[in-house]
């Protein structure tokens, strides 16, 4: 999921990969009951007249691009965003049709962060904000699953980069 190990430079292992907590899917959840309850009521309590045919055409084509809209297109957006933390970078992969990838080497990162709601923490997730050298400079990750977690393992890998960066200044001398 979002980096192939193919990808992976020599000695860069993997350490987590992941997507969005499942909560980003609650609100698509519930458009695709309303609008199949709402669609399925719309059909069953028409009136018989003249034009009924086209009418059960038009909420049926109403509610296939609400379903759309509202349900397939997040769904989707999240199946289609990874994280992947390794012992080198962090990367982020978005996108559906058009892919975009962001890696952010350990040795830029200045800050790790983490804000958790009363909500996210009942559901085991939260925000991570990564403070960076690079051009981005701060990056902030909503709905990140077992956020205690993702923080604790980017900080160990913040600690290794940190300390196999003098060895590789000691092995070129």
């Amino acid at each position: 999921m979002g980096l192939p190990d193919h990808h992976l430079t020599e000695g860069e292992r993997r350490i987590r990969s992941f997507r969005p907590h499942w909560k980003c899917l609650a609100v698509p959840f519930l458009a695709l009951l309303l609008i199949a309850a709402a669609s399925g009521a719309a059909m069953y309590f028409m009136p018989a007249f003249e034009y009924e045919g086209y009418a059960r055409a038009a909420v049926a084509v109403v509610s296939v691009g609400l379903l759309t809209v509202w349900t397939f297109v997040p769904y989707l957006q999240w199946r289609n965003t990874s994280y992947v933390l390794t012992s080198h970078r962090f990367t982020i992969s978005t996108g559906v049709l058009s892919k975009s990838h962001d890696d952010i080497p350990m040795s830029k990162v200045n800050t790790v962060s983490a804000d958790q709601t009363l909500w996210e923490r009942l559901f085991g997730c939260g925000t991570l904000n990564v403070e960076s050298a690079g051009e981005q400079g701060r990056i902030t990750l909503r709905d990140i699953p077992r956020i205690q977690e993702v923080r604790a393992e980017l900080f160990q890998a913040l600690d290794d980069a940190a300390d196999g960066e003098p060895d590789e200044e000691v092995r070129r001398r």
